[in-house]
């Protein structure tokens, strides 16, 4: 069997030129060897490469297109946890403010149930110092009453000569005949 390169041109018809020649040894590796090679391989290998190459850019796009899909997903979920955590944060607002109201109105409560107190023990103090000034005003009067009881006699018999123990006598009648004759 004779190679390509025989049929094309009789070996004899080559010169070597310089120290280079064509090698028709179909073993080993020459030019248009080498060239069908790389031709069969293109044609046949293109259908392969060109499948392989879209398989590749589907799955880039698949890729890019899941990564823009969970980019979008996480950006919505981030979007929806900014606006949660902004109504906690005016949540948190209501409930200091509330707080803060109920302090407030809690201590007024307190102040003003102070005040009622110390009015109510003010009336109570007022009322006990009245009640022992009348107690006071009443027991000065008793022993006022005793004392000047106790003198009296003890001063009318100093005083009390004849003459006055008869017009007091006498005065005394008269005035049991007036009363005896309004009662008649």
């Amino acid at each position: 069997m004779r190679s390509v390169s025989e049929i094309a041109a009789p070996s004899s018809d080559w010169t070597p030129a310089a120290g280079i020649g064509l090698n028709t040894n179909i073993l080993e590796i020459n030019l248009i060897n080498l060239i069908l090679v790389l031709g069969i391989l293109f044609y046949y290998g293109k259908g392969v490469l060109i499948n392989f190459l879209e398989n590749r850019e589907r799955t880039i796009l698949n890729t890019i297109r899941d990564a823009e899909e969970r980019h979008k997903e996480a950006s919505n979920k981030l979007q929806k946890a900014r606006i949660r955590l902004q109504q906690a944060k005016v949540k948190a607002d209501e409930i200091r403010i509330n707080g803060l109201m109920q302090m407030d109105k809690e201590q007024r409560d307190l102040v003003d149930a102070a005040d009622e107190d110390l009015k109510g023990l003010e009336d109570s103090k007022n009322y006990a110092i009245r009640f022992e000034k009348r107690r006071a005003i009443e027991q000065v009067r008793q022993q006022v009453s005793r004392l000047a009881s106790e003198r009296a006699p003890e001063s009318l018999n100093s005083r009390l000569d004849n003459q006055l123990h008869l017009r007091m006598i006498d005065y005394h009648i008269g005035l049991f005949r007036a009363m005896d004759n309004k009662s008649d």
